[in-house]
This record gives structure tokens, sequence and C-alpha cells, in this order.
């Protein structure tokens, strides 16, 4: 671990149905954010669209690119022109019928230094993400930007511990989840309260088992004609799962957030999970289920 301290920028934004407007909103953003200070800018998932996963529609693969492609040499101009590490969420093109949730990251001098690919493909009622999305066939990830060694993983990632551990090991000294999730406007508030805490619990809980920081970026808003209203509350969670940051669920903001990277030696030291671990014990996490004899 290196010790020192970054500020990471969170852009929580509203989108349109236009790519180049949403591309060039974000790109004011993370202006915004570099000159309050941020070193790394956080995009939310799929932030040049609506979130077009509420229906299987083969018109939405025209919202895919190609990644490296004219979006990130855009947002690589961006980054090298101010300086910072930008972290983006796009609809990957990879060939003609083959498509991810990829996102990719762009060092402070403009560098592409790579990309990961959603693994965990979500199907449920308004989250179609299994008619778009091939999942993510180059492991999990870590990048080494001017600032920090980050990890990244996407939205339905949030829920797997192993995902987290994993990038962890890897030497991520934080992990960044850009996201796309609401509620129904449907719901009662209980029910809303109720999502919103479990979602923020399990990343909570990737900051305290690994010793490092976390930052979720979700989008804000109402879409689907209504019936869907993102509910932002983007944070930050220090290496203990505190709560040091987080953003309201109905308005855009753009944070930034000085963390310090050397808590994660504090915090592991004196919580010593990494080093208790039964590696020796664990193969059965690569059963779907242990059933009996």
């Amino acid at each position: 671990m290196s010790g020192k301290k970054v500020k990471v920028g969170l852009v929580q934004m509203t989108c349109s149905s236009d790519p180049n407007d949403n591309l060039k909103k974000a790109i004011v953003k993370v202006r915004e954010a570099a000159a309050k200070g941020a070193q790394i800018v956080c995009l939310q998932e799929l932030f040049r669209s609506l979130y077009f996963c509420d229906v299987e529609d083969y018109e939405n693969f025209k919202l895919a690119e190609p990644i490296p492609g004219p979006g990130t040499e855009t947002l690589a101009s961006v980054a090298k022109e101010l300086g910072v590490v930008i972290i983006a969420s796009l609809f990957e093109k990879r060939t003609e019928g083959l498509y991810h949730n990829t996102t990719a990251v762009l060092d402070a001098d403009g560098t592409y230094l790579g990309k990961y690919r959603k693994m965990h493909i979500p199907d449920d009622p308004a989250y179609y993400e299994k008619f778009y999305f091939t999942p993510g066939d180059l492991g999990y990830k870590v990048f080494k930007t001017k600032f920090a060694t980050i990890g990244i993983l996407i939205c339905w990632d949030q829920w797997y511990p192993e995902a987290s551990r994993i990038t962890a090991l890897m030497g991520a000294e934080v992990l960044f989840y850009p996201t796309a999730i609401g509620w129904a406007t449907s719901q009662d508030k209980d029910t809303n309260d109720e999502q919103y805490g479990a979602w923020q619990t399990i990343q909570r809980s990737h900051a305290v088992a690994n010793g490092v920081h976390v930052v979720s970026v979700n989008r804000v808003g109402f879409e689907q004609n209504g019936a869907m209203k993102f509910w932002g509350g983007s944070f930050v969670a220090n290496p203990f799962g505190r709560i040091v940051y987080q953003a309201s669920h109905e308005n855009e903001e753009v944070h930034v957030e000085e963390i310090d990277l050397q808590k994660t030696d504090r915090y592991r030291t004196h919580w010593p999970f990494l080093r208790d671990r039964r590696i020796d014990s664990y193969q059965p996490i690569t059963k779907r289920y242990i059933d009996e004899d």
C-alpha cells in the first residue's frame, strides 16, 4: 500500500436519450470534480444513455461502441488535459453480435489502461441485462493509475463478496462500483428503505472484509416513463465500513472526498482478517451448491 492520500470524485447525474449530450454533460461534471481537486473521477454505470435494459429491444444495440474507441478517446483527452483518472462505464460492442457491459480506465496522462467487463449479469423485471450483455471474460482486474491502484466492479457485481475479495487480493487499494439501480415508483417507502439498506450494507461489508475504501456511484432521477426512480445515494465507505459521504436520493451531485490509503494498513493490522483466512478450507466455494451425497 502506498500510504498516501487521494481525492476521489463521484459524479451522480441524470441521463437523457441522447448519448452525445450525456457524454458532454459527464465531461462538464468531470471538469467540476477536477476543479474541486479530484484526482480520480468515477462516472455511473452506462452514463451515455438512459438505462435501456428495462426492455428487450434490438434497437438498443445501436447504443454500443468499441472500447477503446471514439468515446474513450474523447475522455482520454479530457483526462490528459485535467490530469485526472477517469473511470467510464460504457456499452461495449466487441464484434457483431457480441456485447459487454464494460468499464474503461483512462489514466491522468490520457493513457488507456484497459477495461473490466461486468462478470455478474442480472435478469430481473426491468433489468433484462442478459438480453444485451455477454458475461465478462477478462476476469477481475486492477489498474495501476497515477494516484492509486484501483479495482473496478460493476453494479450487480456489488452483491458478490467473491468478486470484491479477489479484486482486493490482486492489490486494489480502492474498490469502485459504477452502478445503475433504482426503485419502482409503485413501491412503498419501507420496501425502498429496505432495498437501499441492503445495497449499501453489502458494499460496506466489502470494505470491512477487505480493509479498503469502497466508492459506489449511482445514477439518479426518473426513467422508464416515470416507472423507475434511480435512487442515487452514491457513497464512500472507509475500510471499516463507515459512511464518510452519502449523496441524496433526489439530486445530481458532484462530490470530492479525500481518502487516506494508509488506513488500510492500520485496519488490516488491528483487525487481521486477511491474516486469518483459511485458504486451505475454501475449495467448496467453487461449487454452485453443496448438495449432500
